[in-house]
């Protein structure tokens, strides 16, 4: 088959990139806009069952998918890093600039899935389990849940840069007119791109109580979505400034 002759391996890898990708932030989403939203809703005893029952089944394939997207990832980055494939041997080209920048909010929220959100989801599904079972309320969970939903509203908003960074990499070329040649504005760019990483991940750490100013981009979906386009615009147009 032609397809894989020509492409082989990177076919492959790409598009089993895509469809872990499509897994993983579809249950992005789904949680974020959808169940957080409706389980606010619920009375106690349903929302306590739907933690025990569905939850773990949403986040085992959540977890899984994160981390086969990254692992792809890194492995389709790795062979366009031959020439052949990719433009990517080229470690001053933009699309190179644009994809590391996808790659390390993808980073970031690869980590915030397996060192946060599901640690303190396996505190709030087992409390959900055990007051199914009778047992007393963990007052550990209501910190626990917090700590999760900060870090999952926080991967959220770095979706929405890291899904146009990783979109536009195929596409700069075609826009002509970048100028990367400049070692000091490519710094410049790195700095930027990781001081807001830095900056949105400190405050998901730090899990802020609800209503709280630094919360604001967490506590409603809506304003996760608002800022996540802003955030994108203002990366964009750095880009535009330092290369164009």
């Amino acid at each position: 088959m032609e397809i894989f002759e020509e492409y082989g391996i990177e076919f492959l890898a790409r598009y089993a990139h895509i469809i872990s990708g499509v897994a993983w932030i579809g249950l992005l989403y789904y949680f974020n806009f959808v169940q957080t939203p409706a389980f606010a809703a619920f009375e106690a005893g349903p929302r306590n069952e739907a933690f025990a029952k569905l939850v773990p089944r949403a986040l085992w394939w959540f977890r899984w998918a994160a981390a086969s997207t990254l692992a792809f990832g890194l492995l389709l980055f790795a062979l366009g890093m031959g020439g052949d494939f990719a433009p990517f041997d080229d470690m001053k080209s933009i699309q190179t600039l644009s994809i590391l920048a996808g790659m390390l909010l993808g980073i970031i929220m690869f980590l915030n899935v397996w060192l946060v959100i599901w640690p303190n989801q396996k505190i709030v599904i087992a409390n959900a389990e055990g007051v199914l079972a009778g047992r007393e309320a963990d007052p550990a969970a209501a910190a626990a849940a917090r700590k999760g939903a900060c870090a999952s509203r926080t991967n959220a908003l770095f979706s929405i840069p890291m899904l146009f960074f990783m979109v536009a990499t195929g596409h700069l070329t075609a826009f002509g007119g970048f100028d990367t040649s400049e070692g000091g504005k490519r710094a410049i760019w790195y700095v930027v791109v990781l001081a807001v990483a830095v900056v949105f991940e400190a405050i998901a750490l730090s899990a802020p109580a609800a209503g709280k100013p630094q919360a604001w981009h967490i506590d409603q979906h809506k304003n996760t979505i608002i800022l996540g386009f802003v955030l994108t615009a203002v990366l964009y147009l750095v880009m535009e400034m330092l290369f164009g």
